[in-house]
């Protein structure tokens, strides 16, 4: 049996010394230590940051699905806040474990990594490539009509211009280390998210739009489309085993779980039906874009929108730069591989924005 396993059951089976396991033990206590940093709230705001601002579509989807489809919509929510109780779980049995790649290694062994990496990867490129193709869109409808001159060897139109401003403009963050200081991050795209709600909210109240449309009870052949829609409203997993590893007291993730996705939920259910009832079927697939331009309100709401995605990069980002320093060699420096990892994630971002039109066909 492997050391590995000698010390994650508490005795050594192999042929390694009492004190080196002692060592081997230590080290890793002192690592869990060092990274544990994050409270109670910094959980919180994290988890809610992350889940928080990527259900603007969620009138879209209830619009298109029915009001009963709302069902749907709080029952991925309580599923997907069930599997994050679950993973707290396994996290806790297997305290080595750091990742899903290390779940999936402690259960289906070097074949389960492999897969588990690949899937892990495949998500952050693919919800990075969606929070570009968000800052763009909104980007161009804040600026509409706006033009700028620009040297014909650029190549580049006004609106990938200023979608690579956004992106270098969110650049730094992906150099910060630790979860409690990206916490402040999250705190700001969950101001943002509040922004849009209150915006949308403010239109019913003051009935900017008069509008009462009726939404519909079921459109059942729209189910499975507007499915995606609700999941990717939960699209936050990914960061969890990170949140749990940052925590100091481990034991709270299940109290950090309900209270973030209670609260999520409650927010995502009242936007998607305070949207289709003002919209009806004229709502866009992105609710701020269904609001009236002239109002200074609107403007407000998109300049949020604006900013969410470029809050969610660094913390989107955490497992694969946790991936990143674990494969450099340990005889680097703590501050080399922070610019190892920065600089790979910085060159992965403007990759994204060079080519987001093509992954925006693709998607």
């Amino acid at each position: 049996m492997g050391c590995d396993a000698c010390v994650e059951n508490k005795g050594c089976m192999c042929d390694h010394s009492t004190q080196d396991l002692k060592s081997v033990v230590n080290e890793a206590d002192v690592e869990d230590h060092t990274e544990a940093n994050s409270s109670f709230a910094h959980s919180v705001i994290n988890m809610i940051g992350m889940l928080i601002g990527l259900g603007i579509s969620a009138p879209y989807a209830l619009e298109n699905g029915g009001w009963a489809s709302a069902f749907l919509l709080v029952g991925i929510g309580v599923i997907c806040a069930y599997t994050s109780l679950l993973l707290g779980k396994c996290l806790e049995k297997s305290p080595r474990s750091r990742s899903y790649a290390d779940i999936g290694q402690h259960a289906f062994g070097s074949r389960g990594r492999v897969l588990a990496t690949t899937f892990i990867d495949l998500e952050i490129f693919m919800t990075l490539v969606s929070f570009t193709i968000s800052l763009h869109d909104n980007l161009i409808t804040v600026f509409a009509g706006t033009q700028l001159r620009l040297p014909l060897w650029t190549k580049l139109s006004t609106s990938q211009l200023l979608t690579m401003i956004g992106v270098l403009i969110a650049l730094p963050s992906l150099w910060l280390t630790d979860l409690s200081s990206i916490s402040f991050l999250s705190f700001g795209g969950i101001l943002m998210s509040i922004i849009i709600f209150t915006s949308v909210a403010c239109i019913a109240i003051f009935q900017v739009v008069k509008a009462n449309h009726r939404i519909p009870v079921l459109h059942l052949h729209k189910i499975p489309a507007i499915s995606g829609l609700y999941i990717f409203c939960y699209a936050g997993h990914i960061v969890f085993p990170n949140l749990y590893k940052s925590m100091k007291d481990p034991s709270k993730f299940t109290k950090v779980s309900i209270v973030s996705f209670a609260s999520v939920i409650a927010l995502y259910t009242s936007l998607a039906f305070t949207g289709a009832k003002l919209f009806g079927p004229e709502v866009s697939s992105q609710i701020t874009l269904s609001m009236p331009r002239h109002l200074i309100i609107t403007k407000i709401a998109l300049w949020a929108t604006v900013i969410t995605p470029m809050t969610k990069y660094a913390l989107m980002f955490a497992p694969f730069s946790v991936q990143i320093e674990h494969s450099l060699p340990s005889s680097f420096s703590s501050r080399t591989k922070t610019i190892i990892r920065g600089a790979v994630g910085s060159f992965l971002l403007l990759i994204i924005n060079t080519n987001y039109s093509t992954f925006r066909s693709i998607f």
